[in-house]
Order: C-alpha cells, then structure tokens, then sequence
C-alpha cells in the first residue's frame, strides 16, 4: 500500500475504504460480509475509513467491527457531522456523542462538516458557536482532524477553503469532473495551502464503469498497459500529488483485492502522454450525448441573480450522459440544498452571461430548458421538503 501525508505529517493509505455501500440483504446490513471486507482492507494496509451520521447504520456496523477485531489504534476513522440538522447550539454535542457510542470509540479521527454547502451556511453555524465547539473538543483529543465535505462550483469551494484553518477537505472528483465541482482548481490550491484532499465519487458510483459508451470500453481496450477502467480512473487521481485518499465504496472482496493492488503499486507522475490522450478520448465519447457544450470555463460567472450557470449545465447534462437519477440528485445538491439557491429557474434573462462566453452558448434559452427539465414536480418536492425541515435556511 502506498501512503501520502496529512496536513501533520500522519501517513494515511491513498485508498481509503468508503462505508456508505455495504453489502445489504432484505436491506439491512450483511454485518459478516462487511466485516470480511473491512478487516481485509486493513490487512492490505488501508488505514482511512469514511462513514457519516446519515449514512444507514454504517456508523454503527463500523464500530461494532473494529471493537470486536480491537484495532482501533491501527487505524483513522472519518465520519460527519449532520450541520442541517443543526438548530441550535447543544445540538452539536448531541450527535457527536451519539456518534462516539454509535462508533464505540471516544474520539474520531478525521470529523468534517457534511456537505458544506457555502459560507453563509458555515457562517449559520459559526453564529451557533462551533468554532468555540471545534477548539474544545480538538483540545480535549475527541477530534483529532476537522474538515469539510463539499458539492458545488469551484469558487465557492475556494470561498469555504479560505474562509478556515482547515486540517483537509472532501471533494467529488474525478477525471469527467476534472474542470467542475471544486475542480483541478480547487485540488491545486488546497495542495497550495498544504490541505490533505479526500476523494470521493472517484468513478463517479460505478458509472465510469458500468455505464460507459460502447466507444468509451473500445478505447480503453486499446490501451497499454491492458487495465480496466476502474483501473484507469483510480490511476488518474493518484498520479496526481495534490489527491491525499481516493474513497472506494468497496462492497466485494474482489473490489477489496483489486482495489488495494492497484493502490499498491500507483504513483504520482506516471502517466504518459498518451495516457492522457486516451482519458481525452474516452470523455469525448462520454461527452457525445451532452445537450449544452459549456466547458465550465466559469467566464459567464458571476450571474446577477446568482445561478449557478456551469453547474446548471453540467447536472442537466448528467442527466442525459449518466441517467435521470444522477442528474437530479446532482442538481438538487448542487443549487438548491444551499443558504442562496443557484438553481436556473432564478434566471430573469438579462443576458449578461453570453456577452462573456468563448462558446457562444445560448445560455439563456438553455437555461430556460434546464428549469423545464429539472424543476420537475420531483425537484418541487424536494425544495418543498427541505424548506419545510430549515436544513439550510
């Protein structure tokens, strides 16, 4: 297993074992399969391991495993803190200490603010007094790392990196989502700031490799060295030096021993040139049923009325390159789920965006179709259910 350093200096393995996708009969948890797994994951040399408080009693299993294999000491677990749950100030400690018992432990490792939308949700909860929480319990040892995970455009993320002396970050990111999300741009100035980056979606939940165009497969079938494209993606990230852990929700023991091969031998600085031709190649393939041409180059941006206009694209484009699921629930995440909504229904048609754009894209008539295409009566209810909770208002 390769190993890369956090921000003080703890080596942590490159794959890290993602705990959100365990193996499930009649929907629950097959404890003994996961166990299988995890435990095999930390023979190979894994040492990182990701769960959340939302995540379906993965907390729970997790703690169960480790306390009855009694390796805690060998290994850094990484969970989330629930901040749309968050209403007032001694709710904080509430979940943590459900958290600790659910985890069987009496601190974590690496604890992140989960799905950090943007600052003036941050700034929410600074008013609630986390940071006077943070400095108390990383004093007490109960939190040894602090750091966020995030879904939304680059310079919003670059927002939340200054905003805060983070220990590390979590971000979506992947060789489709290299110019998107928090982006290559927002990898290399948390490398900058010397901010240890978390993977996660790194082939974007199976979909760079079970969903791919029959186009796609025939250009990685010609590749050298023969590898799959699971393979591919993984190395794509790891020859990169600013990518810290790569996230893999590992719910087989062949993922397990493939995963942790591949992890074992890859390096930063690897790839060739026609490496990365063919990942130019293969995404051109995957980008053949895009509706909306925009590169993300972010020139459109700001809008006057605040929509997010790469991001609009590139989750109404999901939903036609990666299926309606993937697009809508990006879409949801990425512009509503927010203290100021991005979504393209705010757009009042000013035109001030495509004076800017190097494509020359109709951005307001596309827009117009995204609202039509997602605002869908699905995306009402969730906008509906998540103003009727205040997660984020």
């Amino acid at each position: 297993m390769q190993y890369r350093k956090d921000k003080h200096g703890e080596s942590l393995s490159q794959l890290g074992f993602g705990c959100m996708r365990f193996q499930r009969v009649r929907g629950k948890i097959d404890t003994e399969a996961a166990e299988r797994q995890l435990m095999a994951a930390l023979k190979a040399g894994v040492n990182y391991f990701d769960t959340a408080y939302i995540y379906p009693d993965s907390e729970k299993t997790v703690g169960e495993i480790f306390a009855r294999n009694h390796c805690r000491e060998q290994l850094h677990i990484a969970t989330k803190l629930p901040h749309y749950l968050i209403k007032k100030p001694e709710d904080m400690e509430r979940y943590f200490q459900e958290q600790l018992q659910r985890l069987q432990t009496d601190y974590v490792d690496y604890y992140l603010m989960h799905m950090l939308p943007d600052v003036t949700t941050w700034n929410r909860l600074k008013g609630l007094g986390i940071l006077e929480w943070i400095q108390e319990k990383k004093a007490s040892g109960a939190i040894r790392n602090i750091g966020f995970s995030y879904h939304g455009n680059t310079n919003t993320f670059l927002e939340l990196l200054e905003d805060y002396d983070w220990d590390f970050c979590q971000i979506q990111y992947n060789y489709i989502d290299e110019h998107t999300q928090a982006g290559r741009k927002g990898l290399e100035r948390a490398e900058e700031k010397g901010i240890p980056v978390i993977i996660m979606e790194p082939l974007r939940g199976g979909r760079l490799v079970n969903r791919l165009p029959a186009k796609a497969i025939k250009r990685f079938q010609k590749a050298q060295p023969q590898r799959s494209p699971a393979e591919w993606g993984l190395r794509w990230l790891w020859n990169q030096t600013g990518v810290t852990v790569v996230l893999s929700g590992m719910n087989s023991m062949e993922m397990v021993e493939e995963n942790c091969r591949i992890a074992d031998q890859a390096k930063p600085g690897e790839l060739t040139e026609q490496d990365f031709q063919m990942y130019e190649d293969v995404k051109a393939a995957i980008n053949e049923k895009v509706k909306v041409g925009c590169t993300g180059c972010g020139y459109c941006m700001p809008c006057p009325n605040g929509v997010d206009i790469p991001g609009s694209f590139r989750c109404y484009n999901a939903r036609y390159t990666e299926g309606f699921y993937t697009g809508m629930k990006e879409y949801v995440m990425c512009t509503t789920l927010r203290g100021k909504r991005s979504n393209a229904g705010q757009c009042i048609k000013c035109g001030k965006c495509e004076r800017h754009c190097p494509q020359h894209i109709q951005i307001r008539s596309e827009l117009e179709n995204v609202k039509k295409t997602m605002e869908n009566p699905i995306y009402h209810i969730a906008k509906a259910v998540t103003r009727l909770i205040g997660r984020f208002e």
